[in-house]
């Protein structure tokens, strides 16, 4: 038994003098209670003030309990970041004019003249069909327009000396008349067994192969005219009222890695899309060097002035009735402010308050502050030099 209490008040003893040599202020606590420790770390020596209490010092005013502990922080700085600046899409190409070449009547294909890539000009002949049918009609109206013109002379000269009624007169004109028309008539159908480009560009693909029979409306080819390039993308409703035409565009195409293209914004569509909540944009790319062609896919990427605020550590946001806020560094002591969050980022979280670039945020040893209290700066910026601004812009 007597083993046993004696155990029991070493291990009481050895407890004793632990709690006074690792726990901050025992010792003077236990000298306000008239316990006298020998043993105690010198910093805590001293003897407290009349009534039990520190009244402050040169430390900082008194903690309730009679501790004076300045709190040691970690700080890092406010920076500047912006969002909404950029936007990137990705987006198709079209020539900037392409035309479906189609038969404009039926009948065997006699030649093609041209051959798929080859650059035409607006006019040019690309194919015939067979028209030795209309080049006989033609050859046939233009004699019958011949005679009624000379039957047409004829009949005026008698009809100035009286010779003819001016009934015979009125018939020939109208015969004159009539035969111009056919005349005419037969032109058109005689250019039309001729297939013509009606735009300079690039020739596709021969659809179709000469001896075939080839109704009418049957396409032939394809003309692109690819002089620049439109890139149809869609940007998010957010950035709607910020694109107008004119915007510098900057692509880069999938298929000529490495490679970037500038432009411009040349037309916005007038509504936005209800299921995507997006709007079409369409830019339009020189195309000098005939890099780019129709139905490539490219990368958009837009640049906006954006908005700018400050970025704090995330580990600095703590919350309270009236919202979020920080603690700031200034002089040696915390400083409480709120901040409204913006954006989180995985860096950083943008905040909406009376924060400049450089300025000095607490980010560890926040439990133990209070507005207005002294702390210990171990490490970090104490606010004194501005700081970097940043692009905090998400991508799409």
């Amino acid at each position: 038994m007597l083993r046993q209490l004696t155990a029991s008040l070493i291990v009481l003893a050895a407890a004793a003098v632990a709690v006074v040599m690792f726990v901050p202020g025992a010792a003077a606590m236990l000298a306000t209670y008239g316990i006298a420790v020998p043993f105690a770390p010198a910093a805590e020596q001293a003897a407290p003030a009349a009534g039990g209490r520190n009244p402050g010092g040169p430390r900082g005013p008194a903690r309730p309990g009679g501790f004076n502990r300045q709190t040691n922080v970690v700080t890092t700085a406010v920076t500047l970041a912006t969002i909404n600046n950029s936007l990137s899409a990705i987006g198709e190409g079209t020539a900037s004019r392409s035309v479906t070449v189609s038969s404009p009547a039926g009948g065997t294909l006699a030649e093609v003249l041209v051959r798929p890539g080859q650059v035409v000009a607006a006019g040019d002949v690309i194919a015939r069909l067979d028209s030795e049918a209309e080049q006989i009609a033609l050859d046939q109206a233009r004699l019958t327009a011949e005679d009624a013109a000379a039957t047409l002379a004829r009949t005026e000269g008698l009809a100035s000396n009286n010779v003819v009624a001016t009934t015979a007169l009125t018939a020939a004109q109208l015969a004159a008349a009539n035969a111009d028309l056919d005349l005419r008539n037969a032109e058109v159908s005689l250019s039309r067994r001729t297939i013509s480009s009606p735009i300079a560009g690039t020739v596709g693909l021969i659809r179709v192969t000469p001896g075939n029979y080839v109704p009418a409306q049957t396409a032939v080819t394809t003309i692109d005219d690819t002089s620049s390039i439109l890139v149809d993308f869609w940007i998010p409703e957010r950035f709607a009222a910020a694109v107008s035409p004119g915007m510098a565009v900057e692509v880069s195409a999938v298929a000529l890695p490495g490679r970037s293209f500038a432009g411009e914004v040349s037309a916005v569509d007038n509504r936005i899309d209800p299921a995507s909540r997006t709007l079409q944009v369409q830019a339009e790319i020189p195309n000098d060097d005939e890099l780019l062609r129709a139905g490539m896919s490219f990368s958009v990427s837009l640049s906006f002035p954006g908005e700018t605020f400050p970025a704090v550590n995330p580990l600095a946001i703590l919350w309270s009735a009236e919202g979020s806020y920080v603690w700031q560094y200034q002089e040696g002591k915390a400083v409480k402010t709120m901040a409204e969050i913006v954006q989180r980022n995985s860096d950083g979280v943008l905040v909406r308050a009376d924060l400049e670039p450089g300025d000095a945020i607490i980010t560890e040893g926040i439990l133990q502050l209070s507005d207005g209290a002294e702390v210990t700066l171990l490490e970090g910026p104490d606010g004194a030099a501005p700081a970097a601004t940043a692009d905090a812009t998400p991508q799409p």
